[in-house]
């Protein structure tokens, strides 16, 4: 951990600016150091950053990416600890008669992720439950033949039907409305941060979307000083600050309402043109390094998917097909990854937010303006969960939802099984309407999520508290518009 104030700076997303700066040009190789990091060869990586940070005279931005390189290997340790054996050991208590032939061939097969650093294969800390998400085969074997959890709008339910009812009823986009109340917290663990130290927590609040979620009203914080940040802010937050008392966690939370509406757009493909790419549009049809690159390999994924397909509605169709085929998987800290869109095309799984940049990239490479959506989904009971999802611009109707992740419904009615192509629920907050943005008030320390802002950043004069060392919460309370006005 740094033990050294540093002058507040803006921790976007490092691998792109950092490695894209022109002030490495006449020091240290920033990607040969990256690529070293990503090819698990994590002691010559060491060995260069160490030598780079002896150099007298290193620009700030520099020593910086050295710096998260440095740091972004101890996440990946964080994130694979496991052995075989240790794999093996978790997978036996679901599949007691697991054979090493099974497993050696499910590994074999790339059902395990694992990342060999310094001569060791290890093994992701999700790998065990991963598989049964990723082979029939094993799940058949489970010895409980549980259903795996997922979210009620994950399925086929009466709330589709309700939104594509209404909004037909209403000739309109927006529909079938719920109120929400909200609490949110993030507790810093006993003891993280030195007793009297103050400890900096920004906490992830929504932005009033017309449309999409409105009435947003603040009720109250724990502290209660605040500095919310501005609406403009892509990525926005509450920002709060505490001291830390020795033996006691750190607790901050935050609590509001708002109106949240499903949406429905009714496009009829035929009377969809290709979108004039004005000012306005022009970022979301663009690469944007280090997420978002037309590599060529995206480039012949893309045209396995379109081929000589024009009407930018098929198009779309067709990708968020491809995309939704994709099996789902828990997944790796994002600031580990040095390019997700290109992972989630060859990992074999990815997850929600790891399927969006993969579907934004190759919506924006076809030329078709997209962007992103995260935050949380929540329910009319207990369940919660992060979840990421985007936009498209699909000419004359304007911008429309996508979330590939919970993508296709069983439904005979093509109209529900497509729901989430143009379609939204009204279980699910965007706290985020881009990734890697600016914090208001800055962080001074690395982000723990450099891409995404759902479950909180916490930091005090020592560093950055990484997710070991706090926790976070949301609390939704669901009703009707009508009833909880």
């Amino acid at each position: 951990m740094m033990t050294t104030r540093r002058p507040r700076r803006v921790w976007l997303v490092l691998p792109a600016l950092l490695l894209a700066s022109s002030a490495f040009a006449a020091g240290p190789d920033l990607a040969l150091i990256a690529a070293r990091v990503d090819a698990g060869q994590f002691a010559a990586a060491e060995s260069a950053i160490a030598a780079s940070l002896a150099q007298e005279g290193l620009p700030a931005v520099t020593r910086d990416a050295l710096e998260f390189q440095r740091e972004r290997m101890r996440r990946i340790l964080l994130d694979f600890p496991l052995d075989a054996d240790a794999v093996k050991t978790r997978l036996r208590s679901e599949i007691p008669d697991l054979t090493d032939a099974e497993f050696a061939n499910w590994d074999a097969h790339g059902l395990f992720e694992s990342q060999i650093i310094d001569g060791e294969r290890r093994y992701f800390s999700r790998a065990a439950a991963n598989l049964f998400r990723l082979s029939r085969e094993a799940l058949a074997r489970r010895r409980q033949q549980t259903p795996l959890v997922d979210g009620p709008m994950e399925h086929l339910n009466p709330y589709h039907r309700e939104v594509l009812d209404a909004a037909a009823a209403a000739h309109t986009t927006s529909a079938a409305p719920r109120h929400v109340r909200v609490k949110q917290s993030l507790t810093v663990k006993a003891d993280a941060v030195p007793a009297g130290e103050t400890v900096r927590a920004w906490i992830p609040y929504p932005r009033a979307i017309a449309g999409q979620q409105e009435n947003l009203r603040f009720l109250r914080s724990e502290p209660a000083k605040r500095t919310i940040a501005p609406e403009s802010a892509l990525q926005r937050t509450v920002y709060l600050e505490k001291p830390a008392v020795a033996g006691r966690p750190t607790v901050f939370s935050i609590q509001y309402e708002l109106t949240v509406y499903g949406r429905h757009f009714d496009v009829d493909a035929d009377k969809v043109v290709p979108a004039t790419i004005t000012p306005e549009l022009a970022p979301y049809v663009a690469e944007r390094a280090p997420h978002m690159v037309f590599s060529e390999a995206m480039r012949l994924f893309s045209r396995q998917i379109v081929g000589e397909e024009k009407n930018p509605w098929r198009i779309a169709q067709r990708l968020f097909a491809a995309v939704d085929q994709v099996p789902w998987a828990g997944a790796r800290e994002y600031s580990t990854i040095t390019n997700i869109g290109d992972y989630a095309l060859h990992a074999g799984h990815a997850d929600c937010g790891q399927q969006t940049l993969l579907l934004i990239t190759l919506l924006r490479l076809n030329g078709i303006p997209t962007r992103w959506q995260s935050g949380m989904v929540y329910s009319d009971g207990a369940f919660t969960n992060l979840h990421d999802w985007g936009q498209l611009y699909m000419a004359p109707y304007g911008w429309m939802p996508v979330d590939v992740t919970t993508g296709r419904l069983d439904s005979p009615d093509p109209v529900l099984a497509g729901f989430y192509l143009g379609g939204l629920d009204a279980y699910r907050l965007a706290f985020n309407d881009d990734w890697g943005r600016q914090f208001t008030p800055a962080k001074t320390h690395f982000r723990s999520d450099t891409v995404d802002s759902q479950r909180g950043e916490a930091e005090w004069r020592g560093g950055n508290l990484y997710y070991d060392q706090f926790d976070y919460d949301f609390e939704a309370q669901v009703g009707s518009a009508r009833a909880m006005r």
